[in-house]
C-alpha cells in the first residue's frame, strides 16, 4: 500500500512571541520542522510527503528540503485559509489508493514506533487517531455555572491522524464548516466511523516558548524517535 503523509505547516510566531513562524524556530541548531520531516522519511523507506506551507514560506520549506537531501520525497505546496482547505490542497496530489497520515509540522517529537502502529491500526480499521489520556483535571463551563467531569473519559487527540485515502478523500469533498477541528472530525460528519489509538505524551504540539523548552530539553536528554 502507498503511503503519504501530509505535513500541514502553517502556523505564525505570534504565541511564541517570534517574528520567525515556530515551524522554522531553531531546536539544537535545526528548525523543528526539520525534525518532523527526518522521523517520517526515517520510517518508511517508500513514503512520500506532501508538506503544506503559505506560499510566502515556500523558500524557508525549500531549503530545509534540499539541506536533507529530500527533494525526491518532498512536495510542497500551497496551504489554504484554514486547516481543512490546506489538508484539501494536499490530498489533490493523491490519486491512488494508499494509506494518508496528517500530521502538525510543529509535533517535532513524533516516533517512528507511532507512525508504525498508525499504519497498521489504518490497514486494519480505516483509521487511527492517536489521543492520550487527560492527566489534569477538567471542568465544562456553561455561561455561569461549570461542571467537573471524570478525567479518565477525556482524550486528548494528537497527529498523525491516519486513513484509508478512500475514506479521507471521499470526506473531503464536504462543504467546510467550523465544527472541522481536525480529520477525525470531517471524516465523522461523512458519516465514517474513526478509531483512536493511544498517543504519546511526548508527541508535544510546539505553540509556546514553554514547549519549544520541553522539546529542547528532551533531545539533549536523548530522545529516540526509534
Amino acid at each position: 500500500m502507498k503511503k503519504y503523509a501530509i505535513i500541514v505547516a502553517g502556523g505564525s510566531g505570534q504565541r511564541m512571541g517570534s517574528e520567525v513562524p515556530k515551524q522554522f524556530l531553531l531546536i539544537k541548531g535545526k528548525p523543528l520542522l526539520q525534525y518532523t520531516l527526518q522521523t517520517f522519511l526515517l520510517t518508511y523507506d517508500d513514503l512520500q510527503i506532501i508538506l503544506v506551507l503559505p506560499r510566502q514560506q515556500f523558500n524557508y520549506g525549500e531549503q530545509i528540503v534540499k539541506q536533507m537531501d529530500a527533494e525526491e520525497r518532498v512536495q510542497i505546496v500551497a496551504g489554504g485559509p484554514t486547516r481543512f482547505h490546506s489538508v484539501q490542497n494536499g490530498l489533490k496530489q493523491i490519486t491512488e489508493p494508499a494509506i494518508v497520515f496528517v500530521h502538525d509540522g510543529v509535533r517535532c517529537l513524533v516516533s517512528v514506533p507511532l507512525i508504525q502502529r498508525c499504519y497498521q491500526q489504518a490497514l486494519e480499521k480505516g483509521s487511527a487517531i492517536p489521543a492520550v489520556v487527560a492527566t489534569d483535571s477538567i471542568r465544562v463551563v456553561e455561561g455561569t455555572t461549570h461542571l467537573t467531569i471524570d478525567r479518565n473519559n477525556i482524550r486528548i487527540v494528537q497527529t498523525p491522524q491516519t486513513f484509508r485515502s478512500d475514506i479521507l478523500l471521499a470526506a473531503f469533498k464536504q462543504e467546510y464548516t467550523e465544527a472541522f477541528t481536525d480529520e477525525a472530525t470531517v471524516v465523522e460528519a461523512a458519516g465514517n466511523e474513526v478509531f483512536l489509538i493511544e498517543g504519546e505524551h511526548n508527541n508535544l504540539k510546539i505553540t509556546r516558548p514553554l514547549d519549544l523548552f520541553i522539546a529542547e530539553k528532551l533531545l539533549e536528554e536523548g530522545f529516540h524517535r526509534q
